[in-house]
């Protein structure tokens, strides 16, 4: 964060909880593919093969989005058996792993990126599958994604999240260099959901990617007021409907979780 935009606003109350994991480069709306290919573009050196989990994979869909990067990139997607995604997921013969939702069958230390979107509303036991997350990165390896903040019921979800409260988690498992951007607004997301029962919920499906109307609003108005980013940031986190969270591992914060008992390795399943 820029000095100037401490000099222009001094959070209180709880912006200031949520201050030291606000970003200060942009404001814009995010989602949770750009926030891994950023994490992508920080891992070194450049010509090394990538080893990324992607955590709730369901239908599998992100492979293809990664694997056209330009990075040499060894994809695996990790689901429970009985999520709706899975038990309709298309027949394709990629490396799937099934797992109870808390043991990661995976070694310690042999992940690069862990890649999560839309995931840990639907997880039973959060702390313990994030300090398992913790367990199979590697030093310096990335936790990205998104999850939900303002959101509707969905797909048996058991929570919502406050930015500040999912930061806390990933401190409280050691994970550093966090940070927390806007997704999609809660007022679009629940007009969403009202529209689904007219099937017309596929009008808003743009906004995931790009600014959704009330963070349209927020960002002029707060450009207006002259507001530093980080400021603009908390407006919009504070209404949002999901967020996106980027946390690093780091080799001088290590926090020693053991694999529990009985996490083995499922294999590959051919679909």
């Amino acid at each position: 964060m820029n000095n100037d935009s401490k000099k222009l606003w001094i959070p209180k109350g709880d912006p200031k909880l949520l201050y030291d994991f606000l970003p200060g480069d942009t404001s814009r709306q995010t989602h949770a593919l750009r926030e891994a290919l950023r994490a992508l573009d920080q891992l070194a050196p450049f010509d090394r093969a990538i080893t990324l989990l992607d955590l709730g994979c369901g239908a599998g869909s992100s492979y293809d989005a990664f694997c056209t990067s330009e990075r040499a990139i060894r994809w695996i997607g990790l689901d429970i058996l009985d999520s709706q995604e899975v038990i309709l997921r298309p027949k394709r013969n990629l490396p799937f792993c099934a797992y109870n939702g808390v043991q990661v069958p995976l070694a310690d230390q042999s992940v690069d990126i862990v890649y999560s979107r839309q995931v840990f509303e639907h997880v039973r036991h959060p702390k313990v599958l994030i300090e398992e997350i913790h367990r199979v990165l590697k030093k310096d390896g990335f936790f990205v994604g998104s999850t939900s903040h303002l959101e509707p019921f969905h797909s048996r979800s058991y929570w919502n999240y406050t930015p500040y409260g999912f930061c806390e988690l990933l401190r409280d498992a050691g994970f550093r260099s966090i940070l927390v951007r806007p997704g999609i607004d809660s007022l679009t997301l629940i007009g969403r959901r009202w529209l689904h029962y007219l099937r017309l919920d596929a009008l808003f499906e743009p906004f995931f990617t790009v600014e959704s109307p009330a963070n349209l609003f927020l960002e002029a108005a707060l450009r207006v007021l002259r507001q530093p980013t980080e400021r603009r940031n908390a407006f919009k986190l504070l209404f949002a409907g999901q967020f996106c969270f980027f946390a690093r591992k780091h080799s001088d914060h290590e926090l020693v979780v053991h694999k529990p008992e009985g996490a083995t390795m499922l294999g590959s399943e051919s679909r």
